[in-house]
């Protein structure tokens, strides 16, 4: 078991990885998906803001910033047109039904019910993020990814008291960057959809 200290590590971490990713928005290396990114703002601060009135503590600056970096992505995006990824019919759909697990949070106000939609609707806001990293893994960069994983890992070996409440969103953020950071940094489609045409031929 870490000290809790290190969860201030894995921030910085975290936050270095959010750079990364900022600069190659920047410079239009990186495209982001802005639905997945503003829900990834979004969903966090929710779940953060349950997080504190349930008392979890310094377990939750990882929540944080892992709303925190897509809001600097988000505004990031605005600075480089060509750093803009087209938005589909899909990306809508994902997003409403991410907007209604928060809206459905919003009318229960339970703790534990807001970290649960918070996870339900950041879920849905990652597919069209998964899907682009699935179709076009060069259109994404895997650094913030890692970091991210890198950073719930951390919080994950600090929790003392296993509740939901603290362990739900470390665990949730944690497989989502290893899936991201996985489609991303090895193409793991580009890989799978050649060997589905070479088992076609």
């Amino acid at each position: 078991m870490l000290d809790e200290k290190f969860i201030i590590l894995g921030a910085l971490i975290s936050f270095y990885g959010g750079l990364t990713y900022l600069i190659d928005t920047i410079k239009g290396k990186t495209k982001p998906n802005r639905v997945s990114w503003f829900l990834w703002t979004l969903a966090p601060m929710i779940a953060f803001a349950a997080e504190i009135d349930k008392g979890v503590g310094l377990t939750s600056l990882m929540t944080f910033m892992t709303g925190f970096n897509p809001l600097l992505i988000i505004i990031a995006s605005f600075v480089n047109k060509k750093s803009y990824w087209k938005l589909n019919k899909m990306d809508y759909v994902y997003g409403s039904i991410s907007l209604f697990a928060i809206l459905i949070w919003q009318l229960t106000g339970e703790g534990n019910l807001a970290i649960f939609f918070a996870i339900l609707a950041d879920g849905f806001a990652s597919i069209p993020t998964v899907v682009k990293s699935y179709r076009q893994p060069e259109s994404e960069s895997y650094k913030i990814f890692l970091f991210g994983m890198i950073n719930a890992g951390i919080t994950l070996l600090t929790i003392k008291s296993w509740t939901f409440a603290h362990w739900g969103f470390p665990v949730y953020i944690f497989l989502i960057c290893v899936t991201i950071y996985s489609l991303v940094r090895f193409k793991l489609g580009v890989l799978i959809d050649a060997k589905i045409k070479q088992k076609l031929i």
